[in-house]
């Protein structure tokens, strides 16, 4: 559900826009809350943390939208504003948007472009908090990431969602880039490291592309976790794009030989998902755990060059989507049983 602060100091409008949106209110698809003036709608941010969306009258007695605007782009920076006033000349136009307004609508208000603008807004706002989360379980894009987002990442409502212990049903990915100890044991620390830096950043950007998470970097390893619908096609899909994006890479030319491959291992099913590590050294990993989780790192283990493996259960739901050709059976480590995998080629 999207909260949405509407901040105006019409008495009639709190009425209005309830009854334009009533099916949606009934829905619990929107909540209102309602501020008079600049001040009244910081306070109702302070009382209402997750609000979505905020629309702004620009004439407002205490303080103006414009100001609101300023303020909340300092303590709020990812509520998105839209100014819904009937001062629609180009110059209050342009200083709102230069304060940080994501739109502007003006009056009298035309509740169909309002209901699209607010859709948008809230749409934008959601994609927003996706990438957040995306960001917050994959440490090595922190570093990235601009203050304000940081903070607000550190703030406990936004953790609050991120600490549950769970089974979830989710596709997990493991790629290796192959021979890569070649390079670590033949070049300098500083080749090696921004080498292999410069390979997970193309995965990390077909990963995230298909919707998945970094879950942790293993030495020359990913671990990628897809969750949601069609988790498990949208994990091949990412895998089939690094392998892709791998071979474009021009080969190392230094003290050694070296061009980039990797091999890959997909494993769907239930899993573990919590905060596991050492509370007593302040390291914990958002991550998942489970025999799903294992089995996915030893087909990787059993890859070649160029290799998707997946096991007899992925082929069977993704068998009328993509090109899959049987590998035949495997041993896996401290599995009794034989495996049948398949190497999925498109």
């Amino acid at each position: 559900m999207a909260k949405i602060l509407v901040a105006d100091d019409e008495a009639d409008l709190e009425m209005l826009i309830k009854q334009k949106f009533r099916q949606k209110i009934r829905e619990q698809q929107y909540e209102f809350v309602f501020a008079v003036n600049g001040n009244d709608a910081l306070d109702k941010i302070q009382q209402h943390p997750d609000i979505d969306i905020l629309l702004s009258d620009i004439n407002m007695p205490e303080m103006d939208g414009l100001t609101l605007l300023s303020r909340m782009s300092e303590s709020s920076p990812l509520i998105k504003s839209v100014i819904v006033s009937a001062y629609g000349d180009m110059e209050n136009i342009r200083t709102a948007m230069n304060r940080g307004a994501f739109d502007f609508i003006t009056k009298p208000i035309n509740f169909e472009d309002l209901s699209v603008t607010m859709e948008k807004t809230i749409h934008h706002v959601l994609q927003i908090k996706e990438t957040l989360k995306a960001i917050k379980e994959n440490n090595i894009l922190r570093m990235y990431v601009d203050e304000t987002v940081l903070n607000f990442m550190g703030s406990r409502e936004f953790e609050s969602s991120l600490v549950a212990n769970e089974i979830v049903e989710a596709t997990v990915v493991f790629i290796d880039i192959c021979s890569f100890t070649s390079i670590s044991e033949n070049e300098t620390p500083d080749t090696v490291v921004k080498l292999l830096n410069k390979y997970f950043d193309v995965m990390v950007k077909e990963i995230i592309a298909q919707g998945g998470y970094i879950d942790k970097f293993i030495g020359d390893a990913v671990m990628a976790v897809f969750r949601g619908d069609y988790h498990l096609d949208k994990a091949i899909d990412a895998c089939l794009a690094v392998r892709t994006q791998i071979e474009k890479l021009p080969p190392l030319v230094n003290h050694i030989s070296f061009t980039p491959k990797v091999s890959i291992g997909i494993n769907s099913g239930e899993m573990i998902s919590g905060n596991i590590g050492a509370a007593s050294l302040r390291r914990l990993d958002y991550t998942v755990i489970g025999d799903t989780v294992n089995i996915a790192q030893r087909l990787q283990s059993v890859a070649k060059e160029n290799q998707i493996i997946i096991n007899e259960a992925a082929y069977q739901k993704v068998k009328e989507s993509f090109n899959c050709k049987k590998v035949g059976e495997v041993s896996l480590k401290n599995k009794a049983a034989v495996m049948n995998v398949y190497e999925v080629m498109d």
